[in-house]
């Protein structure tokens, strides 16, 4: 009979694709040749028959559209049961499969969460010795450490401790193994970060002991190492009170260290690990001007030649951050017109998403906490109004505001200097969109009316504001269901029809 079922087994595999390509008629075919649930008996310790077995099981679940049905036909707890086995073949196909079944498949990584397989992992990963076995295992933990239960699991049964001894063996190894061990090990001690429960449990209040050794990487020579290192203070940096103990105990010189280092080195990667890891440390309030004071600023603007997308990305949120409520950094960064220069370039960057947002961002926030007339010149002269024009018909509520209130700002503080701006930006016309588009939040009309009323100062803007009706909408408006947009409206009505 088990030969029987292993002949159809390695029938069924004739027929199937290769990995993500598209068979599901395919995955149709086994499914109802009915053979996978068949499986689990030849999966015993004492069936001759499971390397063989497991084998057909890991190249069957290649392919994406048959691991959901592996994980149907219950060959999970058998696989998992197998890593108690001592033959070395046995555990060798039994990792390839379990690793190809919970490769990218969320509802097999819960199965095993509700397994030993945690623990069994851990302790099979102890007893290698030979690099490929070691790189089997690696290659079944890595996807099943994308589950934050199995995250807290690797961490609770020792395999942090175990990351750590094998970095401490490889890094200074000359071997490729070594090079691939160092890297494997340390991006996987990263990706345990990345679970709440697992990173807290590491941090132990800023005094646990993984946690120092992993911040030691940072000044480390090795590359591999700064990267992990970076990448983990970015991940530990994920609540106020473990971003505040971390620059209280002086981690933010050993970044600046870092990215120093890094300036002419070019490490793309290190430096937006570094960038990252400075930006999150930059959220708590209480962070900002000890950063500030430190020379974080001044740094990380050592970088605004960088052409690369990731770096330029992180460069322009930590600024934002740092920013953020600390009025003179930003006057002192608005006033700065080779940044302004260049954030109004990163401001046309399409092809960048996330740079152009970025920097839109930052070019507001620069007004917003500073609310400084040299500010507000400086981005005037640097050809920045039009893109906070653009900015306010943003797809994103937040970002709509942001542009509002700094173009507020311009308005109030040198309306005479943006004035040829706002009209060929098409200000006025966005407005009356923004005020007649329903969909519109709040702020968004309440900003958009104070607006308004700012650039009737201007006797070119006022009219295009008649020729508009803005009235008709605004007058709309003083029935608004939020009281502090009715209220704006009945303001903006007068002043509408005061100047009418």
């Amino acid at each position: 009979m088990s030969k029987y079922i292993l002949d159809v087994a390695w029938y069924t595999h004739s027929y199937i694709p290769p990995p993500h390509s598209a068979g599901v008629e395919t995955s149709e075919k086994i499914q109802e040749m009915g053979v996978l649930p068949l499986l689990p008996p030849l999966l015993e310790p004492t069936c001759p028959c499971a390397p063989k077995v497991a084998n057909v099981i890991a190249e069957v679940a290649k392919n994406e559209f048959m691991r959901g049905p592996c994980v149907d036909a219950g060959l999970v707890p058998p696989l998992v049961e197998l890593l108690h086995c001592k033959d070395q073949e046995v555990l060798l196909q039994t990792g390839r499969a379990l690793g190809n079944i919970c490769y990218d498949s969320q509802s097999s990584k819960e199965q095993f969460a509700a397994t030993n397989i945690a623990q069994e992992l851990v302790k099979l990963f102890r007893k290698q010795a030979e690099h490929e076995k070691k790189e089997m295992i690696f290659e079944v933990l890595a996807p099943l450490a994308e589950n934050d239960v199995i995250k807290l699991q690797l961490v609770e049964a020792g395999l942090v401790e175990f990351l750590l001894e094998l970095v401490d063996q490889a890094v200074d190894g000359e071997r490729e193994e070594d090079v691939a061990e160092l890297k494997t090990a340390s991006d996987l001690m990263v990706l345990l970060l990345l679970g709440d429960e697992s990173m807290q449990k590491l941090f132990e209040g800023g005094k646990g002991s993984v946690f120092q050794r992993v911040l030691s990487w940072v000044p480390s020579h090795n590359h591999q190492l700064q990267l992990a290192g970076a990448l983990a203070v970015a991940n530990f940096a994920r609540n106020d009170g473990n971003c505040i103990h971390m620059v209280d105990t002086g981690i933010v010189q050993r970044l600046l260290e870092l990215l120093e280092r890094h300036v002419e080195e070019g490490n793309v990667t290190v430096q937006h690990a570094a960038l990252s890891a400075l930006r999150n440390l930059a959220i708590p309030v209480v962070n900002k001007s000890k950063m500030l004071a430190a020379g974080v600023a001044d740094v990380v603007l050592k970088f605004l030649p960088s052409e690369m997308p990731p770096v330029q990305f992180k460069l322009l949120g930590t600024l934002r951050m740092l920013v953020d409520t600390q009025v003179d950094a930003a006057e002192q960064l608005g006033t700065n017109a080779k940044l302004v220069e260049r954030l109004v370039e990163w401001c046309q960057a399409k092809d960048h998403a996330g740079v152009m947002g970025e920097s839109n961002r930052l070019l507001s926030a620069l007004i917003r906490h500073s609310k400084s007339k040299d500010v507000v010149r400086t981005v005037i002269q640097g050809g920045g109004v039009k893109h906070l024009v653009t900015m306010a018909t943003s797809e994103h509520m937040i970002m709509q505001n942001e542009a509002l209130v700094a173009l507020g700002l311009i308005a109030a503080l040198d309306l005479g200097s943006a004035e040829k701006d706002f009209m060929s930006a098409g200000l006025v016309q966005v407005l009356h969109k923004l005020l007649s588009d329903e969909k519109s939040a709040p702020e968004i009309k309440y900003n958009s009316m104070i607006l308004v009323c700012a650039v009737m100062g201007s006797e070119p803007l006022h009219k295009e504001v008649q020729g508009l009706a803005f009235l008709d909408v605004v007058s709309q408006l003083r029935t608004h269901e939020n009281k502090t947009v009715s209220h704006q409206a009945s303001l903006t009505e007068q002043r509408l029809t005061v100047q009418s």
